[in-house]
């Protein structure tokens, strides 16, 4: 999951990517519209890696918790955050069973599913484990053509002309001649 530098700005509806800093806020680009604009230290900012959800024992990482949505719907959407607040407990409880339901608000169950589809649609949460594998024909390949780059380096290396050192310096004499600029 890569959701370093996505943020929630409270009163502000979705996430925002950081996008860069000014001086006095950070440039945010919204996930829902695109549109960019300042958001000031004097907003309520989160960053979703410092998020965490209430349970009766320790308190859970949002991420773990898009993780096991995302593990639980094998990568596709999750339930609408418009959907009934009734089935929405029950999906957050299946993926997290001892969250605590008196301190976890349905405002935040709503907003855990509409920030795991807003991901999702931004493509932010793939599995860091999937990577592109080669195989055994492409290694080969591979090799072959550092090789090439290599040998082409040398190559480089070895025509390379030598540069001459520089020739001493000429050693010149200023001539002062008797004229005077005025003052």
């Amino acid at each position: 999951m890569n959701v370093k530098g996505i943020i929630a700005i409270s009163g502000r509806p979705g996430l925002f990517k950081v996008v860069a800093q000014s001086k006095n806020s950070v440039i945010v680009e919204s996930l829902i519209d695109k549109k960019r604009f300042p958001a000031y230290a004097s907003e309520k900012i989160s960053t979703l890696e410092d998020i965490s959800i209430f349970t009766y024992e320790d308190d859970v990482k949002l991420t773990d918790v898009l993780k096991s949505i995302f593990d639980k719907h094998n990568g596709g959407e999750g339930p609408s955050h418009k959907d009934s607040l009734k089935s929405l407990e029950d999906a957050l409880e299946s993926v997290l069973p001892k969250y605590d339901r008196e301190r976890v608000y349905s405002s935040d169950v709503k907003k855990i599913f509409q920030w795991y589809n807003l991901l999702l649609n931004a493509g932010l949460l793939v599995n860091e484990e999937e990577t592109v594998e080669v195989s055994e024909e492409q290694k080969p390949e591979v090799k072959e053509v550092k090789k090439k780059k290599d040998d082409a380096k040398k190559t480089a290396v070895n025509a390379t002309p030598r540069a001459a050192k520089p020739a001493a310096a000429k050693k010149t004499t200023a001539v002062k001649t008797g004229v005077s600029r005025g003052k």
